[in-house]
């Protein structure tokens, strides 16, 4: 699998001719918007129901009791739903169909969510959903949640797991059929939803599901209803998500370990051995030193270099938020950085610190590496360049923990784990189909912030590979939503935003 977007000749040339035909529509905007905030309140307590269901993509009885509480919220708007493999965490598949369409949306998210320490979630436990005045990092106080009478604030936010990483979205897309019935407007195309509860596992299934069920998932276009919008909060369309490979890389010193006055200056320390071989594997601006590793870079088109350049510059703000007196990349933008591959070390480990320290020289150190990884970078292949640098500094590198015998022969050993990952996908920003969701995003009253690449890592490679279908994500969430961490979020402006461009999206 390489993430080479395949778009059937058929394809390219129905969307074409669709997109040739004027259609001179109005927005449906106003009455969207007249019904989201007639209806919040109803919206709202349909969300914070869904987000009091645990979710954690481990605990398969409570995933699938969000599986069916997800396919009665569907088989209420009319979908006609089924749950996919019953035994694993479940796909969701819903369809919705249009009269008189000729062409078909399959929309994307996932209801399971990461793990929870409950002791770091301040106030509240995290599937106990509450409602803060504003974002915790800024002193927002929880509040009850008002009663009909009084109106939700935009700046008001939800706290609960999985409160914008997915859970927001899904309901956003179902209150969003809800508007549209009400108003008397019906979507232009066929709709499909496929809602999966194992993607914060690394969709281990996802593939073989794809491949088993692709003719009931057909579509023209897929569209990922996941991540945050742009970091000013704007509407977002990413066009590709970069891949990911993981490697384990753990030093050896001494057997077991040593007083550091007995034995520093004489024994090899590893964690000081780690730190050096991590330190040479970037320079001062980021930029990775290891052989080969911007080697299969694909080139930017002429329009993807364009969409960079009209992204709004965050840098400044981001360095102020984030208290940085310094950023890599040799002042390239963000946006640009993230259309190149990464190396990033997400963890180390070493005998103790803090009030646990003691003055040792530690038996073995370990990092965690996650690599990220742009079109035409195979993954396999991007992680032997890493184990190669490795060996170039000296080191005997083995995947399996070392034996003694061994390690008294070689100077430095290194145990290299290696974790597969999947490759990245980026679907050209000039098909038909592309430009119509953008300016569907567009009527919906907003700036859109188009992406070559989004930072993070999604499968959506897979959907291209067994479905031939191109694939462009559609977040909406708050970019400071905390996903993946503890308290994480949901702006409620951006909630109220999101249903009425999933609308738009539908009749687009």
């Amino acid at each position: 699998m390489t993430g080479r977007l395949i778009i059937p000749a058929s394809l390219v040339l129905c969307s074409l001719l669709v997109f040739e035909v004027s259609r001179l529509e109005t927005s449906a905007a106003p009455d969207i918007a007249a019904y989201v905030r007639a209806n919040q309140h109803a919206i709202v307590s349909e969300l914070t129901a869904f987000l009091s269901i645990p979710n954690v993509s481990s605990d398969l009885p409570n995933v699938q009791k969000n599986a069916r509480h997800l396919r009665r919220l569907m088989e209420r708007r009319g979908i006609q739903t089924q749950i996919l493999e019953e035994g694993t965490a479940p796909l969701i598949y819903g369809e919705l169909t249009a009269p008189g369409a000729s062409q078909t949306l399959l929309f994307y998210c996932h209801y399971d969510g990461e793990p929870v320490e409950p002791a770091q979630w301040v106030g509240h436990e995290p599937f106990e959903p509450v409602l803060r005045d504003g974002p915790l990092s800024r002193g927002g106080a929880i509040i009850p949640f008002p009663n009909e009478e009084t109106p939700y604030d935009d700046d008001w936010r939800i706290y609960a797991r999985s409160a914008s990483d997915d859970k927001a979205p899904i309901i956003a897309l179902l209150a969003a059929l809800d508007a549209m019935q009400e108003s008397g407007i019906s979507p232009d195309y066929h709709l499909k939803f496929l809602f999966e509860g194992e993607e914060e596992a690394g969709s281990p299934h996802l593939a073989e599901f794809l491949g088993k069920y692709r003719d009931l998932l057909g579509a023209d276009l897929v569209i990922f209803a996941d991540g945050p919008v742009y970091q000013t909060g704007d509407p977002t369309l990413y066009f590709g998500v970069r891949g990911i490979a993981k490697l384990e890389v753990t030093v050896y010193g001494p057997v077991r370990h040593l007083h550091s006055g007995h034995y520093g200056n004489w024994a090899p320390n590893p964690a000081m051995q780690l730190s050096q071989l991590l330190a040479s594997m970037k320079d001062r601006d980021g930029r990775v030193l290891i052989e080969g590793f911007y080697e299969d870079v694909r080139p930017l088109t002429e329009e993807e270099r364009k969409a960079l350049e009209g992204a709004p510059a965050i840098e400044a703000s981001l360095k102020q938020d984030l208290a940085l007196g310094w950023t890599e990349g040799n002042n390239r933008g963000l946006p640009e950085l993230l259309t190149l591959p990464s190396l990033n070390v997400h963890g180390m480990e070493s005998a103790w610190v803090g009030d646990q320290s003691r003055t040792i020289v530690p038996a073995e150190a370990t990092a965690s590496i996650d690599l990220r990884l742009v079109p035409e970078i195979d993954p396999v292949r991007q992680q032997e360049r890493v184990v190669a640098h490795i060996r170039r500094q000296g080191f005997h590198v083995v995947a399996e923990v070392p034996s003694l015998e061994l390690r008294r022969r070689h100077e430095k050993v290194a145990r290299v784990v290696r974790h597969y990952g999947y490759p990245a996908l980026r679907t050209p920003m000039e098909l038909p189909l592309a430009r119509r969701l953008a300016g569907a995003v567009e009527r919906a009253g907003s700036r859109v912030v188009k992406l070559p690449t989004m930072g993070g890592s999604v499968p959506l490679y897979v959907f291209n590979d067994q479905l031939g279908v191109p694939v462009i994500g559609l977040p909406t969430v708050n970019p400071d939503n905390n996903q993946h961490s503890p308290n994480e979020n949901i702006r409620l402006g951006h909630f109220f935003r999101a249903i009425e461009i999933f609308a738009e999206v539908f009749r687009m």
